[in-house]
């Protein structure tokens, strides 16, 4: 799954640039990530519920709703109510995030949780049982067009082990430098879903760029069973 990034696109043509990745299954993005950001959890200030009601008139295509703000057990079920398909919250902000994941799957949308390169899997793995995203950010969150920071890897192959084993049930998507560069690594990892701001929004024809990147993942990862 590609799921583009609006962060590296251009605000006031957000519908426009919805409908540059949107195509045919397989073809056409999975999924537009919209990065949430309150300059308090984050140093960065983007958009909020309001911008994401009106791109959910404005695009077919599932919107993944990243939310780097503080307080996300008041905030987060707006944008279930609101129709995201997907809303992800940080484990370091969410005061209950079990209850929220319930809270959240009531109101319509899956339930993910984020969590950023520093901060350990381990404790959270109980918690992780109660949802059906973990986001691995490969870059400090805030802020688009950072480098890919390979070490979290290691999360994402133990993710993926304990899926595949059958202990957890997730999707497992990955924030942060992913590129023609990255993506493959990403892919062998284990990784489901990738996130792609610049290496989107930032090409020429942003459509050809979501087929390009699916196309690397199909390559490096053919066990997984995909098809080109």
């Amino acid at each position: 799954m590609i799921a583009p990034s609006l962060l590296s696109a251009d605000f006031a043509r957000l519908a426009d640039e919805a409908d540059a990745v949107t195509g045919p299954p397989g073809e056409g993005a999975d999924w537009l990530h919209v990065d949430v950001m309150d300059a308090h959890f984050v140093p960065n200030l983007t958009l909020g519920l309001p911008v994401v009601q009106s791109l959910l008139r404005a695009t077919v295509v599932p919107i993944d709703c990243h939310l780097m703000i503080d307080d996300p057990d008041r905030w987060a079920i707006g944008y279930a109510e609101a129709g995201a398909y997907n809303v992800t919250v940080h484990v370091e902000a969410a005061r209950d995030p079990v209850a929220l994941a319930r809270d959240l799957r009531a109101a319509g949308a899956k339930a993910g949780l984020s969590v950023k390169p520093g901060t350990p899997l381990e404790p959270h793995l109980e918690t992780l049982r109660h949802y059906d995203t973990l986001l691995v950010m490969s870059v400090e969150p805030g802020f688009g067009g950072q480098s890919f920071m390979p070490e979290v890897l290691d999360k994402v192959r133990a993710v993926r082990r304990m899926v595949d084993t059958g202990h957890l049930r997730l999707l497992v998507e990955i924030d942060g430098g992913i590129n023609a560069d990255t993506i493959e690594a990403a892919a062998e990892a284990g990784v489901d879903c990738f996130v792609a701001g610049s290496a989107v929004y930032g090409a020429e024809d942003p459509g050809r760029a979501v087929r390009a990147l699916r196309r690397k993942v199909l390559e490096a990862t053919p066990d997984r069973g995909w098809s080109l």
